[in-house]
């Protein structure tokens, strides 16, 4: 048990005995407890196994590298269709938690071995996401946003495209493409400050 956790549930209002069930049910299968994105997070020779995280609707058992998983019971959720890696299972009482300890500590194991065995998660390439007509458009127009682009990291890249792809209106993705274009020509990702 970590100490950095355990201050962690002290200070939990929601789902702190969801996360204390699940947190036993965890470190029973032999992981190492950290705190990491400032929750819960348990790993296996330093590599990132599950993590326990909360929302409004639910808390739940993320796994990094769930797409990996042979998911026997159907109980793994990709949070967004963009997720291409990690997987969720959802909880909304104790009750589910004990209910499920021990598919959950089968799929924990399952999660370990894929850990142990160094697999990866094999990741859409840039290319094969759709670029939106509306960035296209503004591609084709300006040389040097595609030169910036095409300079940019794949993560950035695809940051971009999703950020862009997002809204249902034209309109919308114009006005994203908009705002972002001079951080695109100054190199800088979606997110960098």
């Amino acid at each position: 048990m970590n100490p950095k956790v355990d201050a962690y549930l002290g200070n939990v209002k929601a789902w702190r005995e969801e996360f204390e069930a699940l947190r036993e049910i965890v470190l029973d299968c032999q992981l190492t407890e950290e705190l990491k994105w400032g929750v819960p997070c348990y790993t296996f020779q330093d590599g990132n196994v599950v993590l326990m995280h909360g929302f409004k609707e639910y808390c739940a058992l993320l796994f990094f590298k769930g797409a990996l998983l042979k998911d026997a019971k159907s109980i793994l959720i990709a949070q967004t269709e963009n997720v291409q890696s990690a997987r969720q299972v959802r909880f909304t009482s104790v009750r589910e938690i004990v209910e499920m300890e021990s598919i959950l500590k089968s799929y924990l194991h399952e999660a370990i071995e894929v850990e142990k065995a160094g697999l990866k998660v094999p990741f859409k390439k840039t290319e094969e996401f759709a670029i939106p007509e509306e960035f296209r458009r503004k591609l084709d127009e300006v040389s040097a946003l595609r030169a910036a682009f095409d300079e940019l990291t794949p993560g950035r890249q695809r940051a971009y495209l999703l950020y862009f792809s997002e809204p249902k209106q034209s309109k919308t993705r114009e006005s994203r493409v908009e705002k972002c274009m001079q951080k695109i020509l100054d190199g800088q990702g979606l997110n960098d400050r």
